[in-house]
């Protein structure tokens, strides 16, 4: 992710003339003393861009357990209809009503079929260890169960078959079911410092 100046118009170039759907998320740190003021100003800026032409929806993703950090998500037809909500004075005014709520802000930006399946990802990465220990865990979890459950009724296929089921049902729950929801759980250890 990057952080720019609330302020600035954002969107590169290669996304202005994109006729593909565009994501952005706009992460930021709220003070806690200026929770509620900050979800007043979320409701404002989400229900202008929900006004604007191309727009195909916004929400909010309040923080977790510990943290003090708001995803503002807005998704738009294409790059030139991102580009006029990003250019807008009622944007602009509107981001100068927010700078004395949160400690800056940290842009992500997907374009085309992607914006439809891409999570939002730590802002702030911890040790990449801990999602190497995490991702081991799960990948040995799941091998066992298939071992135990799945494996003693499949053990007269040919071996490429075995192999191939296998594959498919660890990356299946790895990637779309087990790590995915331990993410989002296990998120403040995950960002945490060494």
């Amino acid at each position: 992710m990057q952080r720019r100046p609330a302020s600035a118009s954002t969107t590169p170039a290669h996304l202005t003339a994109a006729g593909e759907p565009v994501t952005v998320t706009v992460a930021r740190d709220v003070r806690p003393e200026q929770r509620e003021a900050f979800e007043r100003w979320a409701d404002e800026i989400l229900g202008l861009a929900a006004g604007f032409a191309g727009n195909l929806g916004t929400s909010l993703l309040r923080p977790g357990p510990g943290s003090t950090r708001y995803h503002l998500v807005y998704r738009f037809a294409d790059g030139e209809s991102l580009a006029r909500w990003e250019r807008s004075t009622e944007r602009q005014e509107a981001l100068s009503r927010v700078e004395h709520l949160s400690d800056g802000a940290d842009y992500a930006r997907v374009a085309g079929l992607d914006s439809f399946f891409t999570a939002l990802t730590p802002p702030r990465p911890g040790p990449r260890w801990r999602l190497t220990v995490l991702t081991i865990a799960v990948v040995f979890a799941i091998t066992l169960a298939f071992q135990l459950l799945v494996a003693p009724h499949v053990a007269s296929w040919p071996l490429p078959a075995r192999l191939l089921l296998s594959a498919t049902i660890v990356v299946v729950l790895l990637g779309q079911v087990v790590m995915p929801r331990l993410s989002r759980w296990l998120a403040p250890w995950l960002r945490g410092r060494r």
